[in-house]
């Protein structure tokens, strides 16, 4: 989404939903603490409109973004905090909650999208967080299991995959080991390339598939989400089966997806955001997991590698791009 797509998102008309008693009172202050982009705080707009929460009438919506530098968002955090918001939420990565949630313990904090925020730190448990935040995990570690196997699924006999990772993410530290028990129990090796920018991307995977790399998955940081066309032109000029962790990178041309929807989760954490501004407190409410996962495939990719996409996986498919 573009800058100019994203103001008209988020200062355009909502649909007329009743007017929530607290937001008649006065101005709610929500914050939104991003490490790149602003496409998902438009989501969360978006969905705060439809429940009565409109930008120039009840709510003041503060947006602030890192710009893709993990350094900024201790003070980003911290300047949102200075403001009194009445909820800060935090955009994609598990390193945007933990700014926000080192900056104050006493701000009600909503996180969007966090790998596995108890292995991180965050919370205590899914059912009962503790403290000042919650939010919704994207479950990305327990599901990478599911990607091998649908790898498998599409190239039967792989032994070895290569896993593009970013170096210094919490979410890395969590999920690669993770990822290693998933593939040992199939039998899988993993070929880890750690990139860091777009400079070391070409030359890690190339180097894995010299090494016998056949298919290739990530574990997603905004880091390779902002790399995602060239991971997916990467992936593509060493013909590897590939399977990504969100449809943007099957959109610019990745070969398939296995994922939560993305939009549904952001509007869900608005009407979380809702719940704080009626009065709930986040410690009492559970962290929520997705339930339903999608698998897309970009079918143009696929001819134009020469795959078969067994019918078996066309069949199940949520979404196959043409």
């Amino acid at each position: 989404m573009r800058r100019r797509d994203f103001i008209r998102a988020i200062t355009g008309a909502a649909i007329a939903w009743p007017m929530p008693a607290r937001a008649q009172q006065s101005a709610s202050r929500v914050a939104y603490l991003a490490l790149a982009g602003d496409e998902d705080a438009a989501l969360v707009k978006e969905r705060l409109g439809e429940l009565g929460y409109r930008e120039g009438r009840n709510l003041n919506f503060d947006f602030r973004t890192a710009e893709g530098r993990l350094e900024r968002l201790p003070e980003l955090a911290a300047k949102f905090v200075a403001t009194s918001p009445d909820v800060i939420v935090t955009g994609f990565g598990t390193e945007t909650a933990k700014a926000a949630q080192t900056a104050t313990s006493t701000i009600p904090i909503i996180f969007t999208s966090v790998g596995d925020p108890i292995a991180a730190g965050i919370v205590r448990s899914l059912g009962k967080p503790g403290a000042n935040i919650t939010g919704l995990t994207s479950q990305t570690a327990e599901i990478s299991g599911k990607r091998l196997q649908i790898l498998e699924e599409l190239a039967p006999g792989m032994r070895n995959i290569a896993v593009i990772v970013s170096p210094g993410y919490s979410f890395t530290a969590v999920a690669l080991p993770q990822l290693r028990n998933a593939a040992s129990t199939r039998g899988l090796h993993l070929e880890v390339c750690e990139v860091r920018s777009a400079d070391e991307l070409a030359v890690k995977v190339e180097l894995a598939a010299k090494s016998g790399a056949t298919g290739l998955t990530i574990l997603e940081t905004p880091t390779l989400l902002a790399l995602r066309r060239q991971i997916a032109d990467v992936a593509a000029k060493a013909r590897l089966f590939a399977i990504y962790t969100n449809r943007d990178f099957v959109e610019v041309g990745g070969l398939m997806s296995y994922a939560a929807d993305r939009r549904q989760q952001y509007r869900r954490a608005a009407e979380l955001v809702a719940k704080i501004l009626e009065g709930e407190k986040p410690a009492e409410i559970p962290v929520e997991q997705p339930t339903k996962f999608e698998l897309i495939i970009n079918l143009k990719t696929a001819r134009m590698l020469d795959i078969d996409i067994p019918l078996k996986l066309l069949a199940t498919a949520d979404e196959v791009i043409e």
